[in-house]
């Protein structure tokens, strides 16, 4: 696995959601840490997060959306308290779970029929969610068990 550190930038935006696009992993920073990312419907893209972080795959990832219409196929239905908070504190650091829909990949849920959804509010993660057009499953990018 090559690893390149790169500025954020335009190209380097760009970049990173090319990669996402062909199923790679890329870190991304959001306002609270810094995440390892793959596309949320690749199921074998998110084992690669499971793989670089020694993180057990029955620990279910955040997904991260950009934009509220992202959530068709990730969640079955928006329960009205999730609307409700979403349209309060997104973009932000809050998760919300949600009854999980038919695209998200089985490897981001570990056998759960919830999904844990954020939008983030860091202009980064903003920018390679909205230039992949994936929603992205990414947690923290310390090793699992790790600060």
């Amino acid at each position: 696995m090559e690893t390149l550190l790169e500025k954020a930038n335009e190209a380097s935006i760009a970049k990173a959601a090319e990669l996402l696009k062909q199923g790679e992993i890329v870190a991304i920073p959001t306002e609270t840490v810094y995440g390892i990312a793959a596309s949320a419907f690749d199921g074998n893209a998110v084992k690669k997060i499971f793989e670089a972080k020694g993180r057990p795959q029955d620990n279910p990832l955040i997904v991260h959306i950009d934009r509220m219409e992202m959530l068709d196929g990730l969640v079955s239905r928006v329960p009205e308290g999730a609307r409700k908070l979403a349209e309060a504190f997104w973009p932000g650091p809050l998760t919300i779970i949600m009854p999980r829909g038919d695209k998200v990949a089985d490897e981001v849920c570990a056998g759960l029929d919830t999904v844990a959804i954020r939008m983030p509010s860091h202009p980064v993660a903003r920018a390679v969610i909205a230039a992949s057009g994936l929603p992205l499953a990414a947690p923290s990018a310390n090793l699992s068990g790790s600060p």
